[in-house]
């Protein structure tokens, strides 16, 4: 099937098209057969690829960011499409590619995004705070106009670290208008900041690929980074300790669970906001890009990201308004 894309594979579709290589590794099975283990992507998705006996000294080498042609089928492992590659290529100037037109990318432009995230950063009206998140977010501008919000999962795309953040932010203000209560200082701030140490945890291409993850990246992690630009910013400022120590305290327990990084669990309603604002979006990212391949009335396969569980989709149509 000629140029079909990666949201549209189904299992046993025989493929022929162009892709984009996110990641290539070479490995050897537990029978020592040598293998490329491949990570294609489009603008549609990505799939993990498998190109069998292949041998390193012999044959061309694939990396990160290179254009290849693609022949092959789509088949299920372990309630996940994979494709078995039959034939590889590189692309050549013959064929006329623009590699930008491979790259998943976020659904409004990195500009207009980040100049939105600006607009709530000037909302925030404690002092100390405001410095905080406003140095922050300039000293990390470049690589947040670009670097995706993961390697693999959830807005895992080009700008996607902007889209989660704005999104997020949306959610928060409507929160804060039905538990008046909250600080939406704090809650804005924790919500622009909780993921910004991403930028320093993973290595990204212009293309928004992360090749890999920084050393500091791997030995600690953008929950434990994050609390040092913090506490950095902080002292550098001379703003108020308590205001540190929320914004920290934030960052530190959003995850939650232990086994997720988080070895505090929030200890104050922003903090308990900001964990559920970032699971919402999370996990309505994951559920849109799923459905995406699902016809109406139709289910899902297991979706790993999401427990493995099954998704329906209904064919009831909403012909109303969302109010923005």
């Amino acid at each position: 099937m000629e140029n079909k894309k990666i949201r549209d594979f189904q299992s046993g579709d025989l493929v022929q098209s162009y892709f984009l290589v996110k990641a290539a590794e070479y490995k050897t099975t537990s029978n020592q057969k040598n293998y490329l283990d491949l990570t294609l992507v489009d603008q549609t998705g990505e799939i993990n690829a498998k190109l069998w006996d292949y041998s390193l000294e012999t044959e061309p080498q694939y990396v990160s960011s290179m254009l290849v042609r693609v022949r092959g089928t789509i088949s299920e492992w372990q309630n996940r499409l994979q494709l078995k590659v039959d034939r590889i290529r590189m692309a050549t100037e013959e064929d006329n590619l623009d590699v930008g037109d491979f790259v998943p990318v976020a659904p409004y432009s990195p500009e207009v995004m980040f100049a939105e995230i600006e607009e709530y950063i000037g909302m925030i009206k404690n002092t100390d705070i405001y410095q905080i998140v406003s140095t922050l977010v300039a000293n990390n501008k470049e690589k947040l106009l670009l670097y995706p919000a993961a390697k693999q999962n959830h807005h895992a795309i080009r700008s996607g670290l902007l889209y989660h953040i704005t999104t997020m932010l949306k959610m928060g203000k409507k929160v804060s208008e039905v538990y008046i209560g909250l600080n939406r200082d704090l809650l804005f701030a924790g919500i622009i900041l909780h993921d910004i140490a991403k930028t320093a945890e993973m290595n990204a291409s212009e293309l928004g690929i992360v090749s890999e993850y920084t050393v500091e990246g791997e030995l600690l992690g953008h929950i434990i980074q994050g609390i040092k630009m913090i506490e950095k910013a902080a002292i550098e400022l001379g703003v108020d300790q308590e205001v540190s120590l929320l914004l920290q305290h934030m960052i530190l327990s959003h995850h939650y669970e232990p086994e997720f990084g988080s070895p505090k669990r929030p200890m104050i309603p922003e903090a308990e906001i900001l964990h559920y604002l970032d699971m919402m979006d999370a996990r309505m990212y994951d559920m849109k890009r799923a459905l995406e391949k699902v016809e109406d009335k139709q289910f899902s396969d297991k979706i790993w990201l999401l427990n493995n569980r099954k998704l329906y989709k209904s064919a009831i149509k909403y012909n109303g308004e969302n109010v923005e």
